[in-house]
């Protein structure tokens, strides 16, 4: 009830303010779990696709984001339930990636769609980098769920991290065809197979989103950014936090 408000009330204002164009909506299944694994642009990545969907789709979001104290606290508690967002302690701990990954089991074991950034967090500069293989690979090979490959198109440019009022221009989404895993049922444990799956579903996202691909970690490029500008005495821009 709460996310069909939210979504009435969310998703209509920011398809007539931003017109986000689709393709290949026909892809996500009318129902039955799929894991939806889309590259990572922009802070509100998590609401221009679940805007332009008939189906309910979860993302895990910052603990952070259901935990603030006060009225604000409380709002940003009950809009981020109610778009579709499950908390998740991300603070760095080893057990984060396993609750992530448990989160995700559960909403695709309830014939639902699950929501997943397989690079780990937002792209610096608008490149596509490393999926890491340990959530997207376990969640599908622990479900079965197929997993559809999704490219937000031009998302950084509407919001860029330091940006508080969005710009309205036009993103686009473009959703490719189901990727079926079956044939690593059972082989969870193989850390080549996670790292060959990982790859795959990366590989479509690329053809879809035509970024270019660099082979590392983007925690990896942000820690080197972050090097670069404490050597040179610069800043980069805040946003809003990281997902």
């Amino acid at each position: 009830m709460i996310y069909g408000a939210m979504k009435f009330s969310i998703g209509g204002p920011l398809k007539l303010a931003f017109r986000p164009w689709v393709e290949g909506i026909e892809n996500v299944p009318a129902e039955g779990p799929a894991i939806l694994a889309s590259n990572h642009l922009s802070f509100s990545d998590s609401f221009f696709l679940p805007a332009v969907l008939d189906r309910k789709v979860t993302f895990i979001a910052k603990a952070e984001y259901f935990t603030s104290p006060g009225v604000k606290g409380r709002l940003t508690a009950a809009f981020f339930k109610g778009v579709g967002q499950l908390p998740v302690d991300r603070s760095g701990a080893r057990g984060a990636g396993e609750a992530a990954i448990q989160s995700g089991i559960k909403v695709l074991e309830r014939g639902e769609l699950f929501g997943i950034y397989p690079e780990g967090t937002r792209s610096p500069d608008g490149r596509l980098y490393r999926g890491k293989p340990g959530g997207l690979a376990r969640v599908c090979l622990a479900t079965g769920a197929p997993v559809i490959p999704v490219a937000m198109i031009d998302t950084e440019k509407i919001q860029p991290p330091g940006k508080v009022v969005p710009k309205l221009m036009r993103p686009g989404i473009r959703i490719g065809k189901p990727l079926d895993f079956s044939r690593y049922q059972g082989m969870e444990g193989d850390r080549f197979i996670l790292r060959s799956l990982t790859d795959e579903v990366m590989y479509e996202i690329m053809k879809l989103s035509g970024q270019e691909y660099v082979d590392v970690y983007a925690t990896a490029a942000k820690r080197q950014l972050a090097e670069q500008q404490k050597t040179s005495g610069t800043t980069g821009p805040t946003g809003p936090a990281e997902k």
